[in-house]
């Protein structure tokens, strides 16, 4: 595990994720990294932003960061051989891994891609925001790392920190989300590959009572009995199974101490 003084500044020189990523652009200040990534949309480009001032989340939530204690990461991906709509999934999929190695810190992960911890009444620790480009997808990240618990945007958000994990550097943990994105994206071999069995194992929604706040503000309620071909998850509801392709989940036996917190881009 890396445990180094989380305040050291991101520096470009020191990250070094390997192929097939290009050199790792940081930046001290951004209005939101996947918004840098779009004016030049380069495959396997990646930005990095030690402030971030107007990153956005899923269903137009805003997202900052305090300066020095999270990571901001925005990444442009090809579309993998299993569909676009599972890049937002792989890459919560790889967070999960790099948390895990590099703090060692066990995570849950909520489809389709929040990583909340178990151990801090289920707060969000990191969160996923995709936009879809011709060139490929822009992966934006954000990762509470160092932030102290007063100084988290939301009750509902958490950090390493604050889950009681400080010192675990930015830097070891960009590189390791890096390569197992890399990783799950070069062995995803389809809608029946190891990757796509790798999140269903990984997706702790599978088997739980749910509520699905749907984007128009309808709620569904029901049983998560898997994720699809295309990323969608699977509700059995009173009227049948539906497919869910967008919307808050909310595990319902964790109803009350279930968190929400970072997105990224």
């Amino acid at each position: 595990m890396s445990r180094e003084p989380a305040d050291r500044p991101l520096g470009a020189v020191s990250v070094t994720p390997g192929d097939p990523w290009l050199p790792v652009e940081v930046f001290d200040r951004l209005g939101s990294t996947n918004d840098e990534l779009r004016r030049d949309p380069r495959p396997y480009r990646v930005v990095v932003a030690d402030v971030q001032e107007s990153g956005r989340g899923r269903l137009g939530r805003v997202w900052t960061t305090t300066p020095g204690t999270a990571l901001a990461v925005s990444a442009l991906v090809p579309q993998p051989p299993s569909g676009a709509s599972w890049v937002p999934l792989f890459a919560g999929l790889a967070v999960q891994r790099a948390v895990a190695e590099v703090a060692g810190v066990p995570t849950g992960l909520k489809w389709p891609n929040d990583v909340l911890v178990p151990g801090d009444d289920g707060r969000k620790l990191a969160g996923v925001l995709c936009e879809w480009l011709p060139v490929g997808v822009v992966v934006g990240v954000g990762v509470n790392v160092d932030t102290a618990r007063a100084d988290l945007p939301l009750d509902t958000a958490t950090s390493l920190r604050a889950a009681g994990h400080p010192g675990v550097h930015r830097t070891a943990l960009l590189e390791a989300y890096l390569r197992h994105l890399a990783a799950v994206l070069r062995e995803d071999t389809g809608p029946s590959g190891a990757s796509v069995r790798a999140y269903r194992d990984a997706c702790a929604t599978v088997g739980q009572d749910v509520e699905v706040h749907e984007p128009a503000g309808a709620i569904r309620r029901g049983r998560a009995t898997g994720v699809d071909e295309a990323g969608r998850l699977r509700v059995r509801t009173d009227g049948g199974t539906a497919q869910v392709s967008a919307g808050d989940v909310v595990h319902v036996r964790l109803q009350g101490t279930e968190r929400g917190g970072a997105d990224g881009g």
